[in-house]
């Protein structure tokens, strides 16, 4: 079965552990219900945070707020670009499945739908892009 990549970001409006880990779980929650993603189906997930957030691991949401504790996760930062995107989180998904690369849905969610337009999901509460 072929692995395709699955990505996703999101930003927090603090670094605290319960807005990192809701977050983090609002955007798998928002690929899972998007994809069909089953936890037998990932091969591993890799998640970044940029410096100013610190507060917790958001692997912690996978394991605890999805019960996916037999899929390999790894956290790590995101490179320190000047001006790039604040308190934002980014995941990659390696996930099997007969889905061509064309299908699979990515999410930018909140802040971060201004990193990938294309692949921007709207929630309740957001603003239009480009509107702060």
């Amino acid at each position: 079965m072929p692995v395709r990549g699955v990505r996703g970001a999101t930003t927090v409006m603090k670094n605290e552990a319960s807005a990192i880990y809701g977050a983090t779980l609002e955007l798998l929650t928002t690929i899972v219900k998007l994809n069909g993603v089953r936890p037998e189906d990932v091969g591993y997930v890799w998640f970044t945070v940029t410096d100013d957030l610190n507060a917790s691991f958001p692997a912690d949401a996978a394991r605890a707020g999805l019960g996916w504790m037999n899929v390999p996760l790894i956290c790590g930062r995101e490179i320190p670009v000047p001006g790039a995107l604040e308190r934002c989180i980014r995941v990659l998904i390696a996930w099997n499945t007969p889905k061509t690369q064309p299908e699979v849905r990515h999410a930018f969610l909140h802040g971060a739908r201004v990193l990938r337009p294309a692949w921007a999901v709207d929630l309740p509460g957001d603003a239009p892009l480009g509107v702060p």
